[in-house]
């Protein structure tokens, strides 16, 4: 398959914004602005909605017509999207205008840069992302297969992101399903509207504590053994292993201080707070069996005693409701906030009676249940588009096969 430089199928040119800022000459008139919030709502197909410019601010602007393609370079840096309407792009953007259409077509080219960005950053090359520039856009070679193939490789990525969308709706369904049965029985847990009655998170466990690294770095780590789970592998209310690594049973024995207890509670303990997904304060309950696994030092270990419901405790730990709170408690700066020992003893939480914890327990039980099987056919959805993807751009799908799996 042969490639050819971005800038040889379309002219490419910088985002410009009207100066100063906020003036009323320019900004808040009918011309939409296309802003990273519409790309991050929207996805592939984008219509600006969060601001605005005057037609004298759009004379100072970058203005780009429906299909367009749009590539930001600040914000979400490499994420590409196609505009819906006519709009205008400010400086963190670079805009692909007058593409040539009898030689590319702009869903395949979305798609492209799409697995560009993804494959840069899960090869730990994303660093050129932080300063995304006109120039390395234009010169960045894209595969070119011909037109009717460049469609039924869009097809195929179209459904298959659809099916893999479709079940990520579903987790969060199942997670609006268990707010709204919160909200029900306990009300707001940071508001306490309710008023029930309230404890300190230090009053309801046995131990907080911290995990411990293993002196000699990588040299600790084996192919198979012990999982030791660090802060990418927690997340709100789930664990994703696919990365996790594993230590000696020598090593873990010498750890036994954060060996991990079924119903453990885990929780990150630094990370920014303005970053979409923060590491910070995400937490999720360990369900493996007793003293199989650690945890690294950027991780707390959260034990409580047998008078409460775990399953309850964690639940308000990892929900939407109670990250502010708990977010609010960091301290640092605003490059990285740290959670300690001492703000985590001190949170508020609020105690309903044990047989109503149970209740809700019961509930989210059944709900964690569906939502384990729909994660793991998310994984199956993912691997397959991601596989997809790599076979595609690669050149490696027949065109026997791009036939068979459009139709």
């Amino acid at each position: 398959m042969t490639s050819t430089e971005v800038r040889e199928l379309c002219t490419v040119v910088r985002g410009s914004s009207p100066r100063p800022k906020g003036d009323p000459r320019y900004y808040g008139g009918n011309v939409p602005r296309l802003m990273v919030s519409d790309v991050s709502r929207d996805g592939m197909y984008v219509t600006p909605r969060t601001d605005s410019l005057t037609e004298e601010g759009a004379r100072k602007s970058r203005p780009m017509k429906t299909g367009d393609i749009v590539i930001a370079v600040s914000g979400d840096p490499g994420e590409p999207s196609i505009l819906t309407i006519d709009a205008c792009i400010h400086d963190g953007f670079v805009g692909l205008r007058e593409l040539k259409d009898d030689l590319v077509y702009p869903p395949y080219f979305y798609r492209y840069f799409k697995f560009f960005k993804n494959f840069s950053q899960s090869q730990a090359v994303g660093a050129i992302y932080k300063n995304l520039t006109t120039d390395q856009i234009k010169q960045l070679k894209i595969p070119l297969p011909p037109l009717d193939e460049q469609k039924r490789i869009a097809s195929i990525l179209d459904a298959a992101d659809a099916y893999r969308q479709k079940t990520k709706a579903l987790l969060t369904k199942y997670d609006e399903l268990t707010q709204s049965l919160f909200l029900e029985m306990f009300g707001d847990p940071v508001a306490n509207n309710k008023g029930l009655r309230e404890t300190q998170l230090g009053e309801l466990t046995e131990k907080i504590t911290t995990g411990s690294t293993p002196k000699g770095g990588k040299e600790n780590y084996v192919k198979s053994g012990i999982p030791f789970i660090r802060c990418q592998n927690v997340w709100r209310g789930y664990f994703n292993m696919n990365d996790v690594a594993h230590i000696t049973e020598a090593m873990h024995s010498s750890l036994m201080k954060s060996s991990l207890k079924h119903g453990d509670i885990l929780m990150t303990k630094t990370g920014r707070l303005s970053t979409v997904n923060s590491s910070l304060g995400r937490s999720a309950m360990y369900l493996g069996k007793n003293d199989n696994a650690n945890i690294s030092t950027d991780v707390f270990l959260i034990r409580l005693k047998e008078n409460v419901s775990k399953w309850y405790v964690s639940y308000i730990l990892s929900s939407d409701l109670y990250n502010s709170y708990l977010r609010g408690s960091s301290v640092g700066g605003t490059d990285k906030r740290h959670l300690y020992k001492e703000h985590l003893e001190k949170l508020k939480i609020i105690l309903p009676p044990l047989d109503l914890q149970n209740q809700f327990t019961a509930h989210i039980q059944a709900i964690e249940s569906q939502k384990s099987q729909t994660r793991q056919s998310l994984t199956k959805a993912e691997e397959l588009f991601n596989s997809l993807q790599q076979r595609a751009f690669k050149g490696e799908l027949t065109s026997q096969e791009l036939g068979s799996l459009v139709s």
